[in-house]
């Protein structure tokens, strides 16, 4: 089955300066214009393209070796992407009722994505647009949520509801599911370290998971608190294991062999909200606190346990950024938002080098 491209040449950019909007052919462009406010040195510039299909929740971005950032539109049944280069999207259209919470595009270019209400993975290849259906092995394995490839460009993927990880092989398709040993322990945020192991938060418990790839045997680390939600993932060169604690307002690493636990105070306090979350190239983290209106995206810096100054994402109006990806060629954050934005934040130079 192939999809169905639309293309749309439609590109506005919210910005706090003037936009100038030029009609072209019976299509309205707007100029990318970063937003006109004054910055610390150690903030980002942020850029937002306003997504052309209303209340579709736009979400889970990733980027393709073109610098196009694909993206699902979780409440519109639809795959997307957008050429920042000349502010075009496309629209992939997929099966109703599939709810898709993350795509995220392999070295191959085929984009991969999670049906969150049909229990299936979904391949749409990069050069037919053909779809490719992969169902789950097990009926209670209803809800695919977020993906992330080892380094055999095989997947890795969290079932928040259901309390399973996923995986699956890409040469034949093979899906194994694992259950978690906690009940209602809600695997969320996933990352891959250097060994091919999957890292998960389980948002449910105040515990983060990981996976043996070889053994597929589960193994949990108790975080100190009780009060412990880690709800995003992400992993340092030096092989530490970093995650937002949602419900505390937190920063928090792990050390997956002591597994000594140390966190760091929210900039925006305990209603802070911590929730998207990545780390760049000189393993500096980025997350966006979505207890704060508008949302505040901000840095840290594991060699000196600093934070950047926070930079605001989106307007005034109630806002969740839930998943961010880091473009190294670029040196970029790109997210989606609830407002129905993509957007793009430079981050400040640094000259450090990764820990590891």
């Amino acid at each position: 089955m192939n999809v169905r491209f639309s293309d749309t040449t439609r590109m506005v950019c919210r910005s706090l300066g003037l936009a100038l909007v030029t009609a072209i052919a019976g299509a309205i462009i707007a100029p990318a214009t970063v937003r006109a406010q004054q910055r610390a040195a150690d903030t980002t510039a942020v850029t937002e393209w306003s997504v052309p299909w209303a209340a579709t929740r736009p979400r889970d971005p990733s980027l393709d070796a073109q610098g196009r950032v694909w993206f699902v539109g979780q409440e519109g049944n639809y795959v997307a992407r957008l050429d920042p280069k000349s502010g075009a999207f496309t629209k992939l259209e997929i099966d109703a009722g599939t709810f898709p919470h993350t795509v995220s595009v392999d070295k191959d270019g085929d984009a991969w994505y999670t049906g969150n209400r049909n229990g299936m993975i979904g391949k749409i290849d990069g050069t037919t647009g053909a779809i490719t259906r992969y169902p789950m092995p097990d009926p209670d394995a209803k809800d695919p949520h977020t993906i992330a490839f080892d380094q055999r460009g095989n997947l890795w993927f969290t079932l928040q509801n259901s309390n399973m990880v996923g995986h699956l092989v890409k040469k034949t398709g093979t899906v194994t599911i694992v259950k978690m040993t906690t009940p209602r322990a809600r695997p969320y945020g996933i990352s891959i370290d250097a060994k091919g192991r999957p890292w998960f938060n389980l948002f449910g418990v105040n515990k983060i998971g990981t996976i043996d790839p070889t053994s597929m045997r589960v193994r949990e680390y108790l975080l100190p608190d009780e009060r412990a939600r880690g709800r995003r993932i992400a992993l340092t060169t030096d092989g530490a294991v970093w995650y937002v604690d949602y419900s505390r307002g937190y920063l928090g690493r792990l050390d997956p062999v002591s597994g000594a636990v140390k966190d760091w105070p929210m900039p925006g306090g305990t209603t802070s909200l911590p929730y998207a979350m990545t780390v760049d190239d000189a393993d500096r983290l980025w997350f966006v606190e979505t207890g704060r209106q508008p949302n505040r995206l901000v840095g840290f810096d594991p060699r000196t346990n600093t934070f950047t100054t926070p930079t605001n994402i989106g307007q005034a109006a109630p806002n969740t950024v839930r998943h961010m990806v880091f473009d190294k060629n670029t040196r970029t954050i790109w997210f989606g938002s609830d407002q129905g934005t993509i957007g793009r934040a430079v981050l400040p130079p640094s000259d450090r080098k990764p820990i590891g």
